[in-house]
């Protein structure tokens, strides 16, 4: 019977034909070192140890390899406890001396893990000042100091270096309040440590802070609080320790006083800091605290570990060679051009003025406001951005690498399936009313075996949590054992069913069993005892001579036998949980001395009553949420430490592989190949499709190898460890993907910090895991990555829709310098009003693009190719500068020549005239036309033609802006709902109406009260440029992948 029933431990499921047998046959033998999740991270530990045994004889080994070198050398788990005692100079009754744990905690400090080194908010802050835009804008304001020195009676110059420098030190220190408020939510490693430890010392047991503890120390473990630091077991009573922020392993790991592996990960007589306690208690004596155990290893591993660039500040810093280059061109060629016509000093002043003209002064603000006002609308969304430029680079993801408990599921594991009276049915965990009968015997057989065969319990009574669902109250104890306690006390309360049945004696679940028993005074029945048995069914059933059907106990003959592997099959095809129940009447006397530890009554014979199937079910957003990933052309891979088959059933419940996917590893069974030459082949049409990575596969793999693995379009990596998370990010950039990683645990750190985007649990995630992250889900949930990944996207739309609007007034600014000098036209725009363009009438309009809602098709379009799609690109730079830019400066030009001739000057005249609106000609009147003008005539008419300038870039900045809010559909598609876009128009308006017609600012800007008809020579313009962009946006989406796309979609 065995034979048919080849099992994996913990309950998973291995198909019964012959799948898996080589690691169920190693299992078999070694229990506790196979399949646990921390044996990955100790290979890869011993991996590590190979390697620095090798550079130590080259002498090349590293600082992070000493790390490990150290962990080799740990002997507290080996030698004896006698011999441990004495090097602690410590007693197994008493504990420590005070005068001892004194001098140990005067040696080694506090048992706490050292937050990372912070920057010091003064270097943060000048970081900010220097970066990006703001060193340009430096430069632009040295250069301008430069200029005012050279020609001090010009104080434009000057004005202006003085508002580049205030542009900046405001950008920046709001940049850095935006942030610092993101970091004060993180409350760095606070709950890591636990705050109370039961201690012995002196012989005395008392409470102590868990930060005191020293090597040596003596401390009682028990149910449901944190291992204070590492401990070395020295006493257990079914003590089971959670290691899963650890290791990712959700499974409970058993700890005892023996010495079960040489390996201090895998041993199970030292039980690890901050790893929580879910059953039994124990003793032990400290051998580790603070950054020295394992868990401050990996947090010092996370710290350690560098992230580069954000692609947001990839980009701005090409962006901002870009305009550097421009604008050194621009002002080379004015320089050597300006020559011709100025002395040294002038030409030198003029050729600053060109080269801080290119510098778009608002822009840097404008960025940073975006930012802002997306990660404001994140948090709305569930999710906490601490870095700004982290917003973007969520959008620009093409990869995402998910956890899978608590993040792609509930993390509660939960009773999906029964199987009862040979039918399997549903619980009302998955539908509004279960399929099964409440009166059925054998149902109410597993009710018992569920009631009264568990340890776990209600943390609070049914009166404490009076009102709240069963499903919402905190259970104390195993995670399987928890949900079965809550599926059965609907049906009846837990207390009152182990009242009615006190138990008698148990036989722990161990991993050489694989099964629980509990022997009770059955309710009602004075004589005689009950005994319950729950466990891996093939354990279980292997104890069973009957099966109850129906309410008739019939033999457990073939085809029962037949019947029960079918369902078997079925649920753990599921990727399911599978525990098997029985029950047995012991007809022995009320006074019968029981030996759990020499089982002294039978333990076979028994009555099969049913399966339970568990699950922790997927959340119910998540499978929606990944398909909309896959149209978006986003790769979602699960990495997870949970068993390969139980991480495949619940990525094809979410859509991370398709129902009809052929795994490598099927595809290679079926075909009689190697796994290796069907990853060397990769995917194709009719072969693999996927591929399921165990960590012991991957431990094997070359980095080729892995970067063959993950050209497979879905991917699930199983049983892996936290460098391995690291080994799987690398290999996924060495790609060029942009990654995000999400992860809850300690062990996910170092793999949240490489990630291009760290994403941490806000809820079950722990502190060290939200450190290294730079952004945090607070509801957990996958889904809201997507909606982080759609504001992502908006965000990198509407900053170039911002750039794109903010550059194409740089042409009507640029040009008219180039008319000044080519052909001699009195300067059309002076520096001032050009500073209240940039940092005025623009300025909000800009930030309002931040508001424009998405375009429909935003999450159907591939994610943008960092090496082609960039923020600014020839594109871009055409359609602002050449298109739209020269639609405006034809206006201003039009608007210049309009003012000029109502004063009397012809187009004709005003060329190589520039010179007669110089102080030089101060006291001359000239001839233009058949009119004579005296100096101040001059000045007026052109101070007026500048105003009338300034009017016609504003205005058909109105028409630039609508333009700007669409790069594919039409403004009658996206309409005007941006109310904060029609205030920014509102605004510019009352901006033209303080520059032209405000007493006293002429004074200080150079500009004239303004003729009403002088306000309208734009408008024409304005609708071209709207009428424009209709137009191409037209053929955009007439002719996808056209000619017009390609040359002007930007």
């Amino acid at each position: 019977m065995s034979s048919s029933l080849e099992r994996a431990s913990h309950d998973f499921y291995v198909p019964a034909d012959g799948a898996f047998t080589t690691s169920l046959v190693e299992e078999e033998l070694e229990p506790d070192i196979k399949r646990t999740g921390s044996f990955e991270i100790a290979r890869q530990f011993q991996e590590a140890r190979i390697s620095i045994s090798k550079s130590n004889r080259t002498g090349t080994a590293t600082e992070e390899d000493e790390k490990f070198n150290k962990l080799r050398h740990i002997d507290e788990h080996i030698i004896p406890l006698e011999d441990l005692l004495a090097r602690y100079d410590s007693d197994p009754s008493n504990g420590l001396t005070s005068a001892k744990a004194a001098a140990n905690l005067a040696r080694d400090g506090p048992n706490s893990i050292s937050p990372p080194a912070p920057t010091p908010q003064i270097i943060v802050y000048l970081g900010r000042l220097t970066a990006g835009f703001s060193s340009l804008m430096w430069i632009g304001a040295f250069l301008c100091i430069i200029a005012y020195f050279l020609n001090s009676e010009d104080k434009s110059n000057l004005y202006l270096a003085i508002v580049l420098v205030i542009t900046v030190v405001v950008t920046a220190t709001f940049e850095h309040i935006q942030d610092a408020k993101a970091s004060r939510v993180m409350d760095k490693f606070k709950n890591m440590v636990p705050q109370v430890a039961i201690v012995i010392r002196d012989g005395k047991r008392s409470d102590f802070d868990a930060s005191k503890l020293v090597v040596g120390d003596l401390v009682e473990l028990s149910i449901g609080n944190k291992v204070p630091a590492d401990v070395r077991v020295i006493e257990s009573s079914n003590l089971k320790v959670d290691n899963s922020s650890l290791t990712g392993e959700t499974d409970p790991q058993a700890r005892s006083t023996e010495t079960t592996d040489d390996n201090p990960l895998e041993t199970k007589n030292l039980a690890f800091y901050s790893t929580s306690i879910i059953e039994g208690n124990g003793l032990g004596i400290v051998v580790n605290t603070g950054d020295r155990t394992i868990i401050g290893q990996i947090a010092n591993l996370a710290c350690a570990t560098s992230g580069g660039d954000t692609p947001i500040r990839k980009e701005i810093k090409r962006f901002v060679h870009i305009i550097s280059f421009f604008a050194i061109i621009m002002g080379c060629f004015f320089f050597f051009v300006g020559l011709i016509y100025f002395d040294i000093v002038t030409d030198i002043i003029y050729c600053i003025g060109i080269t801080v003209a290119n510098v778009p002064e608002g822009l840097t603000a404008t960025v940073t406001l975006l930012l802002t006002l997306g990660s404001k609308r994140m948090a709305k969304k569930k999710v906490l951005v601490k870095n700004l430029e982290s917003v973007e680079t969520l959008g620009s993801t093409t990869t995402i690498c998910s956890d899978k408990t608590g993040t792609l599921t509930q993390n509660k594991m939960t009773v999906m399936h029964l199987w009862v009276d040979d039918e399997i049915h549903t619980t009302n965990s998955v539908t509004t009313s279960a399929s099964y009968d409440t009166r059925s015997a054998a149902f109410l057989g597993v009710v018992q075996s569920c009631s009264l065969c568990t340890n776990a319990r209600f943390k609070n009574s049914d009166v404490e949590d009076e009102g709240k669902l069963t499903i919402m109250r905190d259970v104390t104890g195993d995670g399987s054992e928890c949900a079965l306690v809550k599926f059965v006390h609907e049906i009846r309360p837990l207390e009152s069913a182990r009242a009615a049945s006190p138990r008698v004696t148990q036989i722990p679940f161990n991993s050489t069993n694989k099964f629980h028993v509990s022997v009770h005074k059955e309710e009602g029945i004075d004589d005689g005892f009950l005994m319950l048995m729950k466990g891996a069914p093939e354990r279980v059933i292997a104890r069973c001579s009957k099966i109850l059907i129906n309410g008739v106990e019939e033999d457990l003959d073939d085809h029962w036998m037949a019947r029960f592997q079918k369902a078997y099959d079925e649920l753990g095809g599921k990727g399911e949980r599978v525990l098997g129940h029985c029950k047995r009447r012991l007809d022995l006397p009320d006074d019968f001395q029981f030996d759990p530890d020499g089982p002294n009554f039978p333990l076979d014979g028994m009555v099969f009553t049913g399966l339970t199937a568990l699950i922790d079910p997927p959340r119910a957003a998540v499978p929606q949420a990944v398909l909309t990933c896959r149209g978006a052309g986003i790769q979602v891979v699960m990495v997870t430490g949970d068993h390969p088959i139980t991480a495949a059933a619940i990525a094809r419940q979410v859509n991370i592989l398709d129902h009809d996917d052929i795994t490598a590893s099927d595809f290679a069974k079926q075909n009689g190949l190697s796994l290796e030459s069907v990853i060397d082949q990769g995917p194709t049409e009719g072969g693999a499709t996927a591929i399921v990575v165990a960590g012991s596969e991957l431990l094997e793999m070359s980095d080729e190898t892995l970067d063959k693995v993950i050209k497979f379009p879905h991917i699930v990596f199983a049983r892996t460890s936290p460098e391995q998370k690291l080994q799987i990010v690398s290999a996924f950039q060495r790609r060029g993907e942009i990654v995000a990683v999400t992860g809850d645990g300690v062990n996910d750190s170092p793999a949240l910090k490489k990630a291009d985007i760290g994403v941490a649990m806000g809820i079950t995630g722990s502190e060290v895991s939200q450190e290294a992250a730079d952004m945090i889900l607070l509801d957990d949930n996958f889904a809201s990555i997507v909606k982080g990944i759609e504001e992502g996207r908006l965000i990198f739309d509407n900053l170039k829709k911002s750039i794109a609007y903010v550059l194409t007034h740089a042409a009507p600014e640029i040009m008219p310098f180039f008319c000044f000098l080519l052909i001699r036209l009195p300067i059309p725009l002076t520096t001032m009003l050009v500073l209240c363009i940039d940092l005025g009438s623009d300025m909000v309009p800009a930030i309002s693009l931040a508001h424009e809602p998405a375009e429909s098709n935003i999450m159907k379009r591939k994610p943008r190719n960092p090496q082609k799609d960039h923020l600014v690109g020839a594109v871009l730079m055409c359609f602002s500068y050449l298109q739209m830019g020269m639609i405006e400066f034809i206006g201003t030009m039009y608007a210049y020549f309009v003012v000029f001739g109502d004063f009397g000057f012809s187009p004709l005249s005003l060329v190589g005239g520039a010179k007669y609106f110089t102080t030089e000609y101060e006291d001359e009147t000239i001839l233009f036309g058949n009119r004579r003008y005296t100096y101040d005539e001059r000045i007026n008419a052109n101070m007026n033609a500048n105003t009338a300038v300034f009017v016609a870039i504003v205005i058909m900045q109105w028409g630039n802006v609508i333009a700007c809010k669409t790069r594919f559909l039409s403004l009658f598609q996206q309409g005007m709902r941006n109310k904060m876009l029609t205030l920014g128009m509102m605004f510019n308006f009352f901006i033209i109406i303080i520059v032209t017609y405000c007493p006293g600012i002429d004074v200080i800007l150079g500009s004239r009260p303004l003729h009403p008809r002088h306000l309208l020579p734009a408008i024409p313009f304005s609708i071209a440029l709207v009428c424009y962009d209709e137009m191409r946006k037209f053929f955009i989406r007439k002719y996808p992948g056209g000619w017009v796309e390609r040359r002007t979609l930007y």
